[in-house]
């Protein structure tokens, strides 16, 4: 896609520090982490968000992720770490190509302190779940 800067850096026209790639899936040390090694996944192809990705596509991705973010993982010596994929402005995505976070993690280090928890109201939940269901496609 014209203008996607993760499009012109899979064609190259932008450099990037590869930790991986194959016919389908570059992944690249990101240039703002948020800890030491923090690697983005994305795929060749151009789609912006997850659910508006072709199921071949999110599997050649899927397929590989795991593997990157183990190796991510093993030589960074982290205790543990996330994989994270931001879908929409809202949701902290600024890159509008879809791509996976994997970002390893120490003990106590300090990043993602808090997760914003809470109950749903009496009755609320079975709604909800009632409005996805729907939504299923």
């Amino acid at each position: 896609m014209d203008g996607c800067v993760f499009c012109k850096m899979v064609k190259g026209e932008i450099p990037v520090v590869k930790v991986y790639e194959d016919e389908a899936v570059l992944a690249f040390l990101d240039i703002g982490p948020i800890s030491v090694g923090h690697t983005l996944v994305i795929p060749k192809e151009h789609c912006a968000r997850l659910d508006q990705c072709a199921p071949a596509m999110l599997g050649r991705v899927a397929s590989s992720l795991g593997k990157i973010a183990g190796a991510v993982a093993g030589a960074m010596e982290a205790d543990g770490y996330n994989v994270l994929n931001n879908n929409g402005r809202a949701a902290g995505q600024v890159v509008e190509h879809l791509h996976f976070h994997i970002i390893p993690r120490k003990a106590n280090d300090g990043v993602f302190t808090q997760w914003p928890s809470f109950e749903y109201e009496q009755g609320r939940i079975e709604n909800v779940a009632e409005k996805i269901r729907r939504n299923l496609k």
